[in-house]
């Protein structure tokens, strides 16, 4: 299977079109199983998806063999993304959570993560409680790359206390989130900390 670092350097999140040429050009190439491609496939439903195509990103999606169960918790992921991109949260809260589930059976640490932090999104009036116990798993983990996300969790909870009016608890977790991100975050993540805590 693939590890995130992998992924990561695949990804441009800022440029969805640039990701998804990149994931097409490493399924192109000849240095991937079977399951490490599926999971390939799953990121180019999801970059297809992050620029609103999302009819071509299901179609994608359908046709990838989940019987790989980290390929399975991929599908999951990817197929509640595009739910919750479309205008349909409520159809992708139980596919978050089957995500979360099977990831925490599996070990799959950081998939896990991922999904407690879409559910926080997708299922917004329990986006405090999801936040909390994304947090409260990440911060059990070794991984360094997992455990990054505790600066990401951090921020986003930051803004959901924000924007409900929580100005002196949104602070505090800006705060922890620059905190964070001074130890173990990368540059941007710095610079969206301290951007956080000037805006509250």
């Amino acid at each position: 299977m693939l590890d995130q670092q992998t992924l990561d350097r695949l990804w441009n999140f800022d440029d969805p079109a640039l990701s998804e040429a990149r994931f097409r050009e490493a399924l192109a190439g000849p240095g991937y199983d079977a399951d490490e491609r599926a999971e390939l496939t799953t990121q180019l439903g999801r970059a297809i998806g992050l620029q609103g195509r999302f009819e071509e990103a299901d179609a994608l999606l359908d046709a990838v063999d989940g019987d790989e169960p980290t390929v399975a918790v991929r599908v999951l992921l990817e197929r509640g993304r595009v739910l919750n991109t479309s205008g349909h949260p409520e159809m992708a809260v139980p596919l978050f959570e089957q995500a979360a589930e099977l990831a925490d059976h599996l070990g799959e640490e950081f998939l896990a993560v991922d999904a407690l932090h879409m559910l926080a999104l997708a299922d917004s009036a329990h986006a405090v409680t999801w936040t909390r116990s994304a947090l409260e798993y990440a911060s059990t983990v070794h991984d360094e790359r997992t455990k990054r996300w505790i600066v990401s969790l951090h921020n986003n909870l930051g803004w959901t206390l924000h924007d409900a009016g929580r100005c002196t608890e949104a602070m505090v977790e800006f705060q922890l989130a620059e905190q964070w991100a001074g130890r173990i975050g990368t540059p941007r993540q710095q610079e969206l900390a301290r951007e956080a805590i000037k805006a509250c």
